[in-house]
């Protein structure tokens, strides 16, 4: 029975998973943005969220037991100097998760799964969105009408030599 076993078993056994999810734990460290399976990159998120909050607090013991989950010195390093610098002000929620349809050959749920504070399309859109003022109608006729009647003059005294 598999009552109140809520993480996803991936269809492996324990040692597979965690060899699985290391793998993968690495590679987004590494590259910022993987694509994979749909249930792979929740299980992922739930898998590397808490070694990234680990790391913000770079004592010798945090580095050892992020490397006891990823095995990978590359990855802890650059965890460590980079990934954690960029995220020390973020409460958490430090990876996103976007579907990308199904799989042609098995019809598997695709989704990437990227570090938030790595994608600058994603980052730069709502600070710009927010920079926006409305003006009203008033003000805007008001500074459009001299204009139009400026460049209309010019083109009738362009005309008229």
């Amino acid at each position: 029975m598999r009552h109140n076993k809520k993480f996803n078993h991936l269809g492996r056994t324990a040692d597979h998973r965690a060899a699985l999810l290391s793998n993968l734990a690495v590679a987004l460290i590494q590259h910022k943005r993987i694509t994979t399976t749909l249930a792979k990159a929740k299980a992922l998120k739930k898998y590397v969220e808490p070694l990234i909050t680990r790391s913000k607090n770079d004592t010798t013991n945090s580095r050892r037991v992020v490397f006891r989950y990823l095995q990978d010195k590359d990855a802890v390093t650059e965890l460590f100097k980079e990934i954690s610098v960029k995220v020390a002000d973020r409460p958490g929620g430090y990876t996103r998760v976007i579907k990308l349809g199904t799989r042609q050959g098995d019809a598997a749920q695709i989704a990437f799964i990227e570090l938030v504070d790595y994608n600058e399309n994603m980052s730069k859109a709502p600070k710009a969105e927010a920079k926006k003022t409305r003006r009203s109608r008033r003000s805007t006729k008001k500074t459009d009408a001299p204009a139009v009647e400026t460049s209309e003059t010019t083109a009738e005294d362009t005309k008229a030599e």
